[in-house]
């Protein structure tokens, strides 16, 4: 456990503070100052005044104090010097550090597992979701495909709802059908790659990755898209009648799935199935098109901002008030 001691200010020390301005502390190096208990504090700078070490935590980056009896100067200086490291001389501390460097290593790889880089400057977001890897202009871009379907065009990370169409024996014929003739999102590269990381459904009958999903064309309609269309016999058995796409479904890193066309996609309306089962599918889709003359898909996510995630193509805007 890291020991945490807040500078203390007299009164005095506290009104000089909010009267006078400190000029900034300049970017520099972080250090570590290495506490005889094994643990340490990441800072910039440092200073002994008295029987107290006045330094600026580059965690938190204030100000803070802590006794300088606490401070195990002979490992402070083999670490920060690039000697040595910053294992204390107690066998049982330094195998104690060594665990949580462990550790924190270890959280390393599984968030960059869980956002992978898929292109120059363009991750995937922690949240998972369905993303689909575009090109326009030339260049990468990142847009997230909303699950759709009926009244529902909302839900994009990785709790998602499902309905399953389940074969019934009336010889009716079942469809999954969009409202507009359109998706939100347009590929403007005929071989869009897909990337899904959603949550897993409880199933009966299990389904392997490279059967749980599926990319089909659509059929546009005056005014909406049929996204499929189930005939089912008076045995029970589905026959799925879309057009089906050929892709390879792989595991690509962490939780997500990418999906890779293997052959150009036609300038047209497309989408996602999921399979519950064998003979099972997800009436909720994930629906986008391929068309590229469009314009600019406007919420997509793009090399210059690296730090800023793709945005809910549904989501309404949001005012951030500024800080004063």
């Amino acid at each position: 456990m890291r020991l945490r001691l807040q500078p203390v200010l007299t009164v005095f020390a506290l009104a000089l503070a909010l009267c006078v301005m400190v000029p900034a502390v300049p970017a520099q190096r972080t250090k570590r100052l290495i506490l005889t208990d094994g643990s340490y504090q990441a800072a910039t700078q440092w200073e002994i005044q008295g029987d107290r070490v006045h330094y600026f935590s580059s965690e938190r980056h204030e100000w803070e104090d802590v006794p300088k009896s606490l401070i195990d100067w002979k490992a402070t200086d083999e670490y920060n010097s690039g000697k040595g490291d910053l294992r204390p001389s107690d066998p049982t501390l330094r195998m104690e550090m060594k665990k949580e460097d462990e550790e924190e290593a270890a959280e390393r790889v599984r968030e960059a597992a869980q956002t992978p880089t898929v292109a120059p400057g363009l991750k995937l977001p922690s949240e998972g979701g369905v993303i689909l890897l575009d090109e326009f202009g030339g260049r990468p871009a990142l847009a997230i495909v909303a699950q759709n379907g009926s009244e529902l065009n909302k839900h994009t990370g990785r709790n998602i709802l499902r309905a399953a169409i389940n074969p019934i024996p009336s010889g009716a014929k079942q469809s999954i059908e969009l409202k507009g003739s359109h998706a939100r999102v347009q590929a403007h590269t005929t071989t869009p790659e897909i990337y899904l990381d959603i949550e897993q459904a409880p199933q009966e009958e299990p389904v392997s990755v490279e059967d749980r999903f599926r990319v089909v064309r659509v059929q546009s309609k005056k005014d909406h898209r049929v996204v499929g269309n189930l005939k089912v016999s008076l045995l029970g058995e589905a026959s799925e009648q879309t057009s089906a796409v050929k892709v390879r479904v792989e595991r690509f890193s962490g939780d997500w799935v990418r999906l890779i066309p293997l052959e150009n996609l036609a300038p047209g309306e497309y989408a996602v199935l999921e399979m519950l089962g064998p003979k099972t599918i997800n009436t909720f889709v994930w629906d986008f098109g391929v068309d590229p003359s469009a314009p600019a898909n406007p919420t997509a996510w793009k090399p210059e901002a690296p730090k800023q995630k793709p945005t809910n193509p549904d989501a309404n805007p949001v005012l951030i008030p500024k800080k004063p």
